[in-house]
């Protein structure tokens, strides 16, 4: 806490209120001195509230800065891999090479589910959609781990954040096999954890996989950008979840079910939406002068971000990504990816676009990649998921390992006063 004071006046009486500061960001004035006396703050969305006290990530939307533990996203994405990251959110810190392989080979022991959680997708209708298999299924692993749902117990958490992490992509891609009515495919342990998933989206029994390196270096790279964004909707659902001492995957179930939102999970979605809205590049033109038509409802999706109000951090890593994808599987004459280029190429050279900064962000190239490798637009948002699994239990734990309290915001009532109940024949 720094030395800073701030001091609010109402109805004469002057209020003496603490000042915090972080190790970077704004200072922060601590307001719960005010509920002693009579008042509340508002602050719809929480837009101006820090809610919680955090070391894991920051961002700075202004500048475009994303650190995860102090190390900008920008050199995670060159230089480490999404597990790595895994571990620096977990832990606070990178590996050495030794707890590096330690702890993939624990993820890896975990990548298996129970047999009996197959019967759980039997109950789901094949058309259903995969958030709402997962919100499901990742909720029901707290059936089958009863060793670990002691949230007092350091070591229950460790085993809890190792399990979810581990069978995440074995159950994405079980919710993906279910619904087009393929058999499940086994993880394969000798892969990585991108190849893994690879393999198990799209092997079959009766043939070996054989994952592209090229496709898994992407999917990598989406997890790796997708693994922790600060306190975003689903996080902060996380944390108020976890707060009432709810298990670790009663958590993240409910996390899953914040993410499901189209405000928030869903962007990557919307791109692919809108490039099918499109549908041709002929009428590419038509749709840019729709989108510079304040009064027609129709937006590109994709571009600029709510966050970052100058660059996503993000975008320029998953550009390079998406352009080797898209050389390597040989799509760049693909009718939705020719769109996509296009408006890319407009997005950075028209100057209305560049003045408001409608860059593209992580969104347009992730629905990019996605699209191109063979992943259909339902399946995006769980993509999301399990790349942000480990942001959302690094939180968890990181609120559970501490002092905290029982999430129970507060309201500005504006419903009827006080009144007397009338009799029904009365009324």
């Amino acid at each position: 806490m720094s030395d800073k004071k701030a001091s609010l006046s109402i109805d004469g009486k002057t209020l003496d209120l603490k000042v915090h500061s972080g190790t970077i960001g704004p200072d922060v004035i601590e307001v719960s001195a005010l509920t002693g006396n009579g008042y509340f703050t508002y602050d719809p969305g929480f837009v101006s509230t820090a809610a919680c006290e955090s070391k894991i990530t920051y961002i700075d939307g202004d500048k475009g800065i994303l650190l995860h533990g102090g190390y900008p996203i920008e050199q995670l994405a060159e230089h480490s891999d999404y597990l790595e990251t895994c571990y620096l959110l977990l832990y606070g810190a990178l590996p050495n090479a030794a707890e590096k392989e330690k702890f993939v080979n624990k993820v890896r022991m975990h990548t298996m589910v129970n047999d009996q959680m197959s019967t759980f997708f039997k109950g789901f209708r094949r058309d259903a959609h995969p958030m709402a298999i997962m919100c499901g299924v990742v909720g029901a692993l707290s059936a089958f781990y009863h060793d670990s749902l002691d949230i007092t117990d350091e070591k229950h958490r460790e085993i809890s954040a190792i399990r979810l992490i581990a069978k995440m992509p074995t159950l994405a891609a079980m919710t993906y096999k279910y619904t087009i009515g393929q058999p499940f495919m086994y993880p394969q342990n000798h892969l990585s954890y991108s190849e893994n998933f690879l393999h198990m989206m799209f092997g079959n029994p009766c043939e070996p996989s054989n994952v592209n390196p090229v496709l898994a270096k992407a999917m990598d790279k989406i997890f790796l950008l997708h693994a922790d964004h600060e306190q975003n909707a689903s996080t902060s659902t996380v944390r108020l979840a976890g707060s009432t001492g709810a298990n670790p995957f009663a958590c993240i179930s409910a996390g899953i079910a914040a993410l499901w939102g189209p405000s928030h999970g869903g962007a990557n979605e919307a791109v692919l939406d809108m490039l099918n809205e499109i549908g041709d590049a002929s009428r590419i033109d038509e749709y840019v002068a729709k989108a510079k038509d304040k009064d027609d409802p129709f937006r590109l999706m994709g571009f600029g971000h709510r966050v970052y109000k100058n660059f996503d951090p993000r975008a320029k890593v998953m550009k390079q990504a998406a352009d080797e994808v898209l050389a390597e599987l040989g799509l760049e004459d693909d009718p939705l990816l020719k769109i996509a280029k296009r408006l890319e190429q407009i997005a950075l050279e028209d100057e209305y676009f560049i003045d408001r900064k409608l860059y593209p962000n992580v969104d347009f190239y992730s629905g990019i990649i996605l699209k191109a490798i063979g992943i259909p637009t339902s399946m995006f948002t769980v993509i999301f998921a399990l790349g942000r699994t480990p942001g959302w239990i690094a939180h968890w734990n990181e609120m559970i390992s501490g002092s905290y309290r029982i999430g129970r915001p507060r309201q500005l009532y504006t419903g009827p006063a006080t009144r007397d109940f009338v009799p029904l024949d009365k009324r």
